[in-house]
């Protein structure tokens, strides 16, 4: 059941990464105006140009990671720790534009996040022996 579980959540943080409202790049504008705010895909290579690039690694980290899901479905427990380390590098990866300030981040990429907390949660606490 947590296997089925961490499937529907890694599928559910891809969805979100398709979407463009995930990664933020601000644009500077003329004095005396907010910064320009634009939003785009995880899967996008315009934030990864202009040097944001945990976005466009997480979504490949994410990719990898539902083939290993599916894996592990298939071939039971020996493919556990690659899930594990997979998505707990790619939940810390998610969490990297908030090191450049709480505007580059955004509620999608924050639902991204939880979705990748919750998929190295149900797997680092899968003990059942099968």
């Amino acid at each position: 059941m947590k296997k089925i579980f961490s499937l529907s959540l890694i599928l559910t943080a891809l969805a979100l990464e398709i979407m463009p409202y995930g990664a933020v790049c601000n644009f500077m504008t003329p004095p005396g105006e907010p910064p320009l705010r634009k939003t785009f895909s995880y899967f996008s290579l315009t934030p990864f140009g202009y040097a944001h690039f945990s976005p466009f690694l997480v979504a490949i980290l994410s990719c990898v990671l539902l083939v290993l899901i599916i894996m592990y479905m298939i071939l039971g427990n020996r493919l556990r720790m690659p899930v594990l380390i997979v998505s707990a590098v790619a939940t810390l990866l998610s969490f990297c534009p908030l090191l450049l300030g709480f505007s580059y981040y955004s509620v999608v990429g924050l639902l991204i996040s939880l979705c990748l907390v919750g998929v190295t949660l149900l797997t680092a606490f899968d003990f059942r022996k099968e």
